[in-house]
Order: structure tokens, then C-alpha cells, then sequence
């Protein structure tokens, strides 16, 4: 699931996608599953709501973020935060569990 694989898709938040989004941005990964990347990815407060994630192409956020897209290499069970001056990378084994 590189860059150039325009199929994959991941769940973000609205604020992401149409660009009214807040420090910081989080990101986690499941397990990749029925052509996702198992990513969901979130700026400023996350919300337990059902429509809070929704699907969005991994090259539109390659395309809105390429100084984030390195980190959507990561494996499956990571996670991350970034903000101005800080990029925090941990392993969250928990999401691995199905």
C-alpha cells in the first residue's frame, strides 16, 4: 500500500477533508481489510460518533499532507501524533486485537 496505490482508502475526519482541521493530527492503523488501510486519522478533538470517520482515498491525503505520508507506511498496530516541532511515533499493540 505505497504511494501510488490510489485504491487504498483510509478514514479521516471531516475537518481533514475539507481542510478546517486543528493541531494535532492523530493517526492509528488496524490491520488492512476490504481495500482499506486500515488507517483512521483525526485532527484536534476525536469524536465517538458514527459519521466522525469517513472514506477518503490515501493519495488525497498523500496529496493534502505529503510531509505526513511517510507515516502511512507504517505497520499495521502503529500510531501517531503530529504538531508543530513534535512527531510522535508508538506501537499500540491493542490495535492488532480483533
Amino acid at each position: 500500500m505505497g504511494k501510488n496505490d490510489v485504491a487504498v482508502k483510509l478514514g479521516a475526519s471531516n475537518s481533514l477533508i475539507t481542510g478546517e482541521w486543528a493541531w494535532p493530527i492523530h493517526g492509528l492503523r488496524h490491520p488492512p481489510a476490504d481495500g482499506t488501510s486500515g488507517w483512521f486519522i483525526w485532527s484536534g478533538e476525536f469524536s465517538d460518533a458514527d459519521d466522525f470517520f469517513k472514506p477518503w482515498h490515501q493519495a488525497h491525503f498523500d496529496e493534502r499532507w505529503p510531509k505526513l505520508a511517510h507515516l502511512l507506511e507504517l505497520p499495521a498496530g502503529s500510531r501517531f501524533l503530529v504538531a508543530p516541532g513534535n512527531e510522535d511515533v508508538w506501537r499500540d499493540e491493542s490495535l492488532l486485537d480483533d
